[in-house]
């Protein structure tokens, strides 16, 4: 019997977890143009209806990813799981002084967080460069500046990840069986969060963007958000 079909064998004793850009809503050029399928919505509130919790953790924050999503009966946290955080208002109140002084075409910020997109530059190369020479200076801020698919993050120096944010959940309901859906640096923190569960399933969405790490810690590869949700029929 394989991970997925254990794990849809008892959905009552575990939680389901995803990311939302590039595992549930296709990559676009514009973020705020993103949108999960329809068809996707459905397994999802399916599966809301089976099992023990079923979660999206992304980098946008809470309420966007709620939007992008469509499905309000899921639980949603934002922002790398700093949303749990209680230092995350004194932080956000830097974040905002700190974008002030900033100029760059398109900056979400996602009140704790912010993105720094690039792509779609006419010359992305020279765009991560000038991006660089904004990094240095959020670090010396004292942020976190690190790169994604297309995109420099800031955020704040705390002990907070997708993976502490799927911890946190786990344990306020007492699970100890987990899928993880992600296709990014950031999903391989929630990989690990997995470890030492009864039953753990790490899901890569694949993509020539993102990297080889997660491919290689997933359990199971998918090529594509349409092939995650053949996935979570089966569960």
């Amino acid at each position: 019997m394989d991970l997925a079909t254990r794990l849809a064998a008892e959905p009552g004793r575990a939680g389901v977890f995803l990311d939302v850009d590039g595992v549930l809503a296709p990559i676009v050029a514009r973020p705020e143009d993103a949108s999960v399928p329809e068809a996707t919505r459905a397994e999802l509130r399916r599966l809301s209806g089976r099992y023990a919790l079923v979660a999206c953790i992304s980098g946008r924050a809470g309420d966007d990813a709620r939007r992008v999503v469509g499905v309000p009966e899921l639980v949603y946290v934002g922002n790398h799981g700093l949303e749990l955080q209680p230092e995350a208002g004194e932080w956000a109140a830097r974040l905002r002084d700190f974008l002030t002084g900033i100029d760059w075409p398109r900056v979400e910020n996602k009140g704790v967080t912010a993105a720094l997109h690039y792509r779609g530059a006419a010359d992305e190369e020279a765009a991560q460069r000038e991006l660089e020479e904004i990094a240095e200076r959020a670090r010396k801020a004292g942020f976190i500046a690190r790169y994604g698919r297309k995109v420099l993050e800031l955020v704040p120096p705390l002990r907070a990840d997708k993976g502490t944010a799927v911890q946190t959940l786990l344990a306020d309901r007492g699970l100890h069986r987990a899928l993880y859906a992600g296709d990014d640096t950031t999903d391989l923190d929630a990989f690990r969060a997995l470890d030492g569960l009864e039953l753990a399933v790490r899901v890569a969405v694949a993509s020539a963007e993102g990297p080889p790490a997660l491919l290689q810690a997933a359990d199971l590869v998918v090529a594509d958000p349409g092939e995650l949700r053949d996935l979570l029929r089966r569960l």
